[in-house]
């Protein structure tokens, strides 16, 4: 028996990687297809009640455009409450002043924050506590909302019956750091979890969302433990959610491409916290399981590349291997082609896909390091080394 030359290797290598990248691709092309857009279900015959809830931490950017668009929102009945994290900057001036033009503005200031709760998740909560609605809409300081929100988000949660809704919103990047990790992470949740399949099964593991846009059904949003549930739980968005998932209720995600808008981070500073803080998370700590995937993620994406520029130094490197390559990357750019039209991403921002593999490796990896040394910061507040989902 013949043994395998490395050219053999190299065959079998890209043949699994384009298996590998075509499974990728199957679920990206049917998350396209059940990944519906906020806008698309009709009115309901009556309107619910709504607590819109806004936790804001020196937010003081954005604080004033967020307030001014919910205020500006064409729904009949809501309440918009904003609670004051103890910033240390004029957040709470510029809501004080915008409540004093709009009675309808409800101003919280945050109690202090106890030794077992996360920040974030503390502020969420003492906003629960004072909503009326039957809905609860959490939203980030730092979104931006077009005036008929609110009425799309009513009619997708009749539409769909569901207990919680989590949309996507338009992501907005500008500096070079952005560019590199926030397409990135939107390409992770188009190809990374079967959309479709969550909708037939009730395993909280096969659940994605982002706490930027969360609407829970009131008596959901309990049953599940509210963010007490979750208060030492870093990615509370993906904690509280596996926990609706778990009880059987539905759950849905939606794009809300024309309706809410966002630039999540500014600069490089704001990226590394933002991501160090949470991707560790994100794989429940298992630094196993989250090594295994990145590993799995280079080879997939970087390794065909690497391969086709290597080949033209590569003495008699087999015009089959060529053509599997080739393959492979055409598959690996499609991806990220799909990825960028879907959700609005700069196209250019394809032929650097490359780098955003390897920056989104090393943030993966710092994120890791700095969580189980207790380092990983957020908004000037420690993050806890570790709590499972």
């Amino acid at each position: 028996m013949s043994q395998l030359t490395i050219f053999d290797i190299l065959l079998l290598l890209e043949t699994g990687t384009i298996a590998g990248l075509t499974i990728l691709l199957i679920i990206s092309l049917s998350n396209l297809w059940y990944l519906r857009r906020l806008h698309n279900y009709e009115k309901p015959k009556t309107w619910p009640r709504i607590s819109v809830l806004v936790p804001a931490r020196n937010e003081e950017e954005n604080i004033g455009r967020c307030v001014s668009d919910l205020l500006a929102q064409d729904y009949p009945d809501y309440q918009l409450i904003v609670l004051d994290d103890n910033s240390t900057d004029r957040t709470l001036d510029i809501l004080q002043e915008f409540a004093r033009k709009d009675p309808r503005l409800k101003i919280i200031k945050g109690k202090p924050l106890p030794d077992d709760w996360l920040g974030k998740h503390w502020a969420c909560q003492q906003l629960s506590e004072e909503a009326d609605g039957e809905l609860y809409l959490f939203i980030d300081a730092d979104t931006m909302h077009e005036p008929d929100m609110l009425r799309c988000a009513a009619a997708a949660m009749e539409g769909e019956k569901a207990a919680l809704i989590s949309v996507l919103p338009h992501q907005i990047v500008v500096s070079w750091p952005e560019k590199l990790s926030i397409p990135a992470f939107y390409l992770g949740m188009l190809c990374g979890v079967p959309i479709g399949l969550t909708r037939l099964q009730t395993n909280p593991l096969l659940f994605v969302c982002l706490g930027q846009f969360l609407m829970f059904q009131k008596d959901a949003y309990w049953a599940a433990g509210g963010y007490s549930a979750v208060k030492q739980n870093i990615v509370d968005d993906l904690a509280i959610g596996r926990r609706i998932v778990a009880m059987r209720l539905r759950y849905r995600l939606l794009d809300g491409y024309r309706h809410i808008s966002c630039r999540m981070y500014k600069n490089l500073d704001q990226v590394w916290k933002g991501l160090t803080k949470s991707t560790f998370a994100t794989f429940n700590f298992n630094p196993f399981f989250m090594v295994f995937i990145y590993l799995l993620i280079l080879i997939l994406f970087l390794g065909p590349l690497a391969l086709l520029i290597a080949s033209p130094f590569i003495q008699g490197f087999p015009l089959s291997v060529l053509i599997l390559t080739l393959v492979a990357t055409m598959l690996a750019a499609t991806l990220w082609i799909l990825s960028d039209l879907r959700f609005h991403f700069p196209f250019y921002l394809v032929f650097t896909y490359p780098l955003s593999v390897v920056f989104m490796t090393v943030i993966a990896l710092a994120s890791m390091v700095l969580t189980l040394q207790g380092k990983a910061r957020w908004k000037d507040r420690g993050m806890p080394k570790f709590v499972k989902l």
